[in-house]
Order: C-alpha cells, then sequence, then structure tokens
C-alpha cells in the first residue's frame, strides 16, 4: 500500500480496519478513533511506507507487524514520529545482519518520537539505533515500548533529551550507547528487562565517545542482568553536576538474584561518588550522604582569655564522607547541592578545670563564619585528677555546596585550658 493520509479515506473505516482484531480493547479503539480525527496520519503496511525522505508533520501509524527486511529508516531533521495501537499488534522488525533500523541524514536527525511499539532486530551485528542530532536539541523518546531480540539497541549522540516510559527490553542483548554532549537528561520509568542473552557482555547503559549529561538519568527499572553484564558503565565524568546519576526505587538482579555487593552492577561509578543519587533500591547500594569526623589524638586547646573561643585542638580523623570531604583538621565540608537539610550529633567529653563551665560551639563557614548552636557544662570534680563534663545533643544545619562545619570551645569562667578527649565525635547526614 502506497502511503496514504487518513484525509483520504473515511477516518471510522481506517480506525476499524487498524485495530486488527482487538475490538474489545476501548483504549485502542478510543486512540485509533482519536488519530483518525487528525488531518497528516500516514498509514504503514509494508516496509516501502517508511522509505525515502520521510514527512515530519505527519504520524506514521504502524499496522501490523511490519519486516522491514534490509531497508533503514531515516529519521530526517525535522523529526520523525510513530504511533500504533500496542507493542503486540505494531512492530517493526528486521533478522538482517549488520541491519540498522534508524539511521540519521548528513547533518543529523530532529526529535524521535514514539508509542504503542514493538522494535527487534534480531541479525548479528544489527542495532536498532544510530542516530545524531541536527541540533544539540532534539528529543529522543518512547512511551509503552517493547525492544524484543535486539543483537543492540546501538547509539544516540548529542540529543538533548530521553525518556522511556513504560519500556521493555526482553531477549537479545539490548545495549544503549549514549554519545556526546546531551544538555538535558535521559529518564527511563516503569520499565523492566528480562530474558536476555546469556551472552551479553556489554552494559544495558554504556557511555560513548565524550558522553557528557549535563542533567540527570533518572530510572527505577525492574532489570534482571546476565552472567556478565553491567547495569551501566557510566563514571562520575559522564555527569559533571553532583546527584544527577539517580538511581531509585530500582530493583537489579543477576540470573535471578540479588547482590548489592556485586561491584559490576556499576563497575565504573559508585553509591559514594559525588554524581550518585541512589535510593530505595533493592540489589544496588544507596548513597547515604554525610560523614563522620574522631578526635583520634587529644591536645589541649589553649584559652586565650573568659569568653575568648578557640577552635578545639587535637587530631580529627574523618571518615565514611559521601559528598563531604575534610579541607582542614577537625573540618566537615559539604560538597554537594542536594540535599541541603542535615542532621548533626555530636558526643564529646571535655577535661578541664573544676567548676569550670566550657561551652563547645558548632560553627558553619559559608564565607562567614556563624554560631549554628551551642552546649554548655560545668566540669566535674571528680575522683581522682580526671575532671570533666560530657557533651551529647543532635541539631540541624543548612548546609550549601562548600559550607563547612566545625567546632569552638568557650570557658566561661576563667582562662583555664582544657582538652577534648580522643575518642569524641560528630556526625553529619542528610536529614
Amino acid at each position: 500500500m502506497a502511503q496514504s493520509t487518513f484525509n483520504n479515506l473515511d477516518p471510522l473505516s481506517v480506525a476499524r480496519s487498524t485495530i486488527n482484531g482487538n475490538a474489545n480493547d476501548a483504549e485502542s479503539r478510543l486512540n485509533l478513533l482519536e488519530l483518525a480525527n487528525e488531518a497528516s496520519i500516514v498509514v504503514v503496511k509494508q516496509a516501502s511506507d517508511l522509505s525515502g525522505i520521510l514527512l515530519s508533520n505527519v504520524v506514521y501509524f504502524i499496522d501490523g507487524i511490519i519486516d522491514m527486511g534490509s531497508q533503514s529508516i531515516e529519521v530526517p531533521a525535522g523529526g520523525l514520529s510513530l504511533v500504533g495501537s500496542t507493542f503486540d499488534v505494531s512492530q517493526l522488525t528486521s533478522s538482517a545482519a549488520a541491519y540498522t533500523m534508524f539511521t540519521s541524514p548528513v547533518g543529523g536527525s530532529g526529535n524521535l518520537l514514539g508509542k504503542d511499539l514493538a522494535f527487534e532486530t534480531s541479525g548479528a551485528g544489527s542495532q536498532v539505533f544510530d542516530l545524531v542530532s541536527a541540533t544539540g536539541f532534539d528529543a529522543f523518546e518512547f512511551a509503552r515500548i517493547n525492544f524484543n531480540n535486539c543483537s543492540s539497541l546501538g547509539t544516540v549522540d548529542n540529543y538533548r533529551q530521553g525518556l522511556e516510559e513504560g519500556s521493555g527490553r526482553f531477549g537479545g542483548s539490548p545495549s544503549l550507547t549514549l554519545k556526546g554532549a546531551w544538555l538535558g537528561g535521559y529518564r527511563i520509568t516503569t520499565s523492566i528487562v528480562r530474558g536476555l542473552s546469556g551472552i551479553m557482555t556489554a552494559p544495558l547503559f554504556s557511555a560513548g565517545t565524550g558522553f557528557v549529561m549535563q542533567s540527570r538519568f533518572l530510572t527505577d527499572i525492574n532489570c534482571d542482568l546476565p552472567t556478565l553484564a553491567a547495569f551501566c558503565d557510566f563514571s562520575p565524568t559522564n555527569f559533571p553536576n553532583p546527584s544527577t546519576l539517580q538511581i531509585q526505587g530500582a530493583i537489579i538482579t543477576r540470573d535471578g538474584a540479588s547482590n548489592a555487593n556485586d561491584a559490576n552492577i556499576t563497575p565504573n561509578v559508585a553509591a559514594t561518588d559525588l554524581c550518585s543519587a541512589w535510593r530505595d533500591n533493592i540489589g544496588l547500594q544507596n548513597t547515604f550522604i554525610g560523614g563522620v569526623s574522631v578526635l583520634a589524638i587529644e591536645a589541649e586547646t589553649v584559652i586565650s582569655a573568659i569568653n575568648i573561643p578557640s577552635v578545639i585542638a587535637g587530631t580529627w580523623v574523618p571518615y565514611d564522607l559521601v559528598h563531604f570531604d575534610s579541607p582542614a583538621n577537625g573540618q566537615l565540608r559539604h560538597t554537594g547541592n542536594d540535599p541541603k537539610q542535615f542532621r548533626v550529633t555530636f558526643d564529646f567529653v571535655v577535661e578541664g578545670s573544676s567548676g569550670d563551665s566550657y561551652e563547645i560551639r558548632l560553627i558553619k563557614d559559608d564565607g562567614a563564619q556563624t554560631l549554628v548552636f551551642s552546649q554548655t557544662r560545668v566540669v566535674n570534680n571528680l575522683q581522682g585528677a580526671r575532671d570533666v563534663a560530657y557533651y551529647d545533643a543532635t541539631t540541624y544545619v543548612e548546609l550549601n555546596k562548600n559550607d563547612i562545619v566545625f567546632w569552638e570551645i568557650v570557658n566561661t569562667s576563667s582562662a583555664a585550658n582544657c582538652t577534648l578527649e580522643d575518642g569524641s565525635q560528630f556526625n553529619v547526614e542528610a536529614r
């Protein structure tokens, strides 16, 4: 059948003819009737209907399971829109070797948009996509689509944004390579991956040449990986902004088993990296933002005068730093930009002059130093030479990127020195 639009046919007849036995499928019937009322719908019944220079101001309706053979579909600079009735009924397939289903012309492609479809490229060395954006501002978006038995999903280069909603990857080795500069992000949600080839070694998502994503890659995927394949081979250099590699609410297994300590799920990036924001996952580690600093070697803090604060002396050892670092002894610095609200807990023992009151102070340095919290205790006159006061509490602080917290101490009774005992510690963690 040659290309034809609904303008040249009775809309209700076309809708009925394309339901393909799904007369009881109310949603499909409604979708098709809506399509029938559009001005520019091209009904695709055979591969030749998707040959040559395609139009960007029409929607191509995939009517049935169409074998593309060795014929590629060139996505024009103005973009291409494809729809189907369901991913069971409307499919584009090819078993040809070394075949690419969607290609770009010289100068690149525009948006590629699709819904209610399935794609299959099962031939050796074949792939679904080899696309380059014409402008760097184009979109690659699909809803309710399946990739069946694909040897590879191929490469998408320099697009602004990508979206998969309700997608499935079933069988084959459906690795997708993201390449070049992406000014936006990529979201794959309500998606499932099952039954992949046991010999698949390529990651499900791969970083191609020059891949940098300025916004987020977000997924809540339900994915079962084969024995040797990774979920992604992304690295922190691919995500220059903090907390933009977001794996949240995902379920990831390998050969049906869950193992959050499987280092090959994300071999080049960890939950603790600055780019990572992973939470509520099963089978994958989560990101717990914060850090701890422990006084390992105590030293006397010199009090210059009554009511004059001094930075607490001693050697502090930081550990479990996630989106935090320690730029100087006793300091913890927030290196991310989200979250901003933090809980600070501490447990200090201060040895000082018996009967004197000592005030500890949590200081935030954001270019100017401000008092966040203070607690005052009187040094107890204990039996023996050791006279101490005990400090512990929980407080809260807002930390933007590069804000620092540290502790000072003040003797409000005299100029007597004091010593924070080793083992004292404080913890900063996201609320």
